[in-house]
């Protein structure tokens, strides 16, 4: 069987509607208006600079220093009362319209994405796909963000997960298809038989063309909602209290490291 791959931010997502979760996180003091100004710098760094390893190292490394020793309880609380403003992100049409070609061709589809998969399991949820590839945080025993990564969804990495639900669902790799807009992702497009640059950056229009890759440029944004069935404001409060493992931590990792990067 053969199956496709999106990344998420850029490629499915088209705007970082996520960014919501730090206006709650603000309120609950679980960081501070600097912190927010970093970040909106991050982004401005960003968009002139672009990504690379080691800023998203850097990135990585300082926003999980920030996070360690969070309580679960608290976080909960705050995701509760947020949930319903990050899950109505601006998708792109188009996106929508290959996941949904590819699942009529009998394709298994997956997000891989480098985001928390407390965030990314949710929309791959309502976007109907088979599964997520996202980034784990580690939890010590009390339920409390250690400062450390358990998987790190990024690059090569990115490669490791699929082949592993490749040996598990016997799908064919070389028959599959990758979507991705960023260079980050480079291991995961030559991974698959067909890969193609969406919204490409530089970097990966480069590459693409070099390689003779298939790109395609996304610009239809329509809201989540209007393409998919979504819970109502009840629905999702009652599921992120029985969401394991939802915590600001991974939301606040997102927010900051989206300033950074792409999710690759």
């Amino acid at each position: 069987m053969d199956a496709a791959f999106f990344d998420l931010d850029k490629t499915v997502i088209a705007k970082a509607s996520m960014v919501a979760f730090g206006k709650p996180l603000l309120r609950a003091g679980l960081i501070s208006r600097w912190l927010v100004l970093r970040a909106l710098w991050g982004q401005l760094v960003y968009l002139h600079l672009g990504a690379d390893e080691a800023r998203m190292e850097r990135m990585r490394s300082s926003v999980l220093r920030l996070t360690k020793g969070w309580d679960q309880a608290k976080v909960s609380e705050v995701v509760r009362q947020a949930l319903d403003e990050v899950i109505e992100p601006i998708v792109y049409d188009e996106a929508l319209d290959l996941i949904r070609l590819h699942q009529d061709a009998g394709r298994r589809v997956f997000i891989v994405s480098a985001s928390p998969v407390e965030v990314v399991a949710p929309l791959a949820e309502y976007l109907g796909v088979d599964d997520a590839i996202a980034t784990r945080a580690r939890l010590d025993d009390e339920g409390r963000y250690t400062g450390e990564v358990e998987f790190y969804s990024y690059g090569i990495h990115k490669v490791e997960a699929m082949r592993e639900l490749a040996e598990r669902h016997d799908l064919d790799l070389a028959r599959s298809w990758a979507y991705s807009d960023s260079i980050t992702d480079l291991p995961m497009l030559q991974a698959v038989g067909f890969p193609v640059a969406v919204n490409p950056d530089r970097e990966l229009a480069r590459a693409a063309a070099e390689q003779g890759w298939e790109v395609l440029h996304f610009g239809h944004e329509v809201a989540l909602r209007d393409r998919v069935s979504m819970p109502t404001r009840g629905q999702t409060a009652v599921g992120a209290a029985g969401a394991a493992g939802v915590a600001a931590g991974a939301a606040a990792w997102w927010w900051l490291r989206r300033g950074q990067t792409r999710q690759s």
